[in-house]
């Protein structure tokens, strides 16, 4: 995989010289959110990694070749492809062999985030297991891959159409650690709060940073490190529980399945709630990457002072 990886030369140079840098996934681009938002959303989110003083580096396949940076016309390309495919892991190859353009989901990204030597990586939420699993087997890939992929992804929790209980409790069984920054619970994307408690919690950057230093040290592969979506940005509970209602029945009778479920699920959100939800995703994905910028930062200085 590595001698396919393109590196945008600014990556290459940050990566070399030990700098800090951020990994970005692309499905937000190419099926999360309508253009032109996703386009002002993706620039914001780098935007917001540059100002704390990181290096970005949003992934995706293009005409075949798997990126790890784009330049400014390639983002822009991406965010208005119509056509593009979204990738997990298991479609990497196939994007690569039939020359696509992909965007890549959590997974896809960190597997191709790891291959680049990137640790720190930040997304809107995490896919997870899905209402009815026991019968339709519908697991996102990116608990697998957080089982054995060591990098930290910052997120606001996992999606909130998801069963969030089964899902933290699949990625208990994987090991793989459940953090919370500057909270005891773990949030649910468009609410602060699912309820669901934590296995830990960090209050700082720092203390983020030597957590993912102790457990890549023993051994671990992904953490998943939730940060709540901002109290003014978030969903009210009873509104979020009529959207989805709603959404889901939309979704039944249109035989929607598979990973068609949660970009459409999603779309009927933003048009349910009047835009709001889509407002909560951009305020999220802009915040969680400052953060991961922050910690990749801090991660950087733990591990120069180490080597002193």
């Amino acid at each position: 995989m590595i001698a396919l990886l393109q590196q945008h030369p600014e990556v290459a140079a940050a990566l070399h010289s030990g700098l800090p840098v951020v990994a970005l996934e692309s499905t937000l681009i190419t099926h999360g959110l309508p253009w032109p938002v996703n386009l002002e959303t993706a620039r914001a989110a780098e935007m917001s990694v540059r100002d704390e003083g990181a290096v970005p580096a949003t992934i995706a396949v293009c005409q075949g070749r798997p990126k790890v940076g784009l330049a400014a016309e390639e983002l822009e390309s991406l965010a208005r492809d119509s056509a593009a495919m979204k990738a997990s892991r298991r479609d990497l190859a196939t994007a690569v062999v039939q020359k696509r353009t992909a965007g890549t989901t959590v997974a896809a990204t960190m597997a191709l985030a790891h291959q680049a030597g990137i640790r720190v990586f930040s997304t809107g939420g995490i896919g997870g297991v899905h209402p009815g699993a026991e019968t339709t087997g519908d697991v996102s890939a990116d608990l697998a891959e957080l089982s054995r992929t060591p990098v930290a992804v910052i997120c606001a929790g996992a999606k909130s159409i998801l069963d969030l209980p089964r899902t933290l409790e699949t990625l208990e069984t994987l090991g793989v650690p459940i953090v919370g920054f500057a909270t005891g619970t773990f949030p649910a994307f468009y609410l602060p709060s699912s309820g669901q408690p934590v296995s830990a919690r960090v209050d700082s950057p720092e203390e983020a940073a030597a957590l993912l230093a102790a457990h890549w040290d023993l051994g671990g592969a992904g953490v998943v490190l939730a940060q709540p979506v901002a109290p003014e940005m978030a969903l009210d509970p009873s509104e979020w529980d009529e959207a989805l209602s709603r959404a889901e029945q939309a979704g039944g009778v249109a035989g929607i399945r598979g990973k068609e479920v949660t970009p459409f699920l999603l779309s009927q959100l933003a048009e349910i709630t009047e835009g709001k939800s889509l407002l909560a995703n951009q305020a999220l994905v802009v915040a969680n990457a400052r953060l991961a910028a922050r910690i990749a930062i801090a991660f950087g200085k733990l591990i120069r002072q180490r080597s002193v």
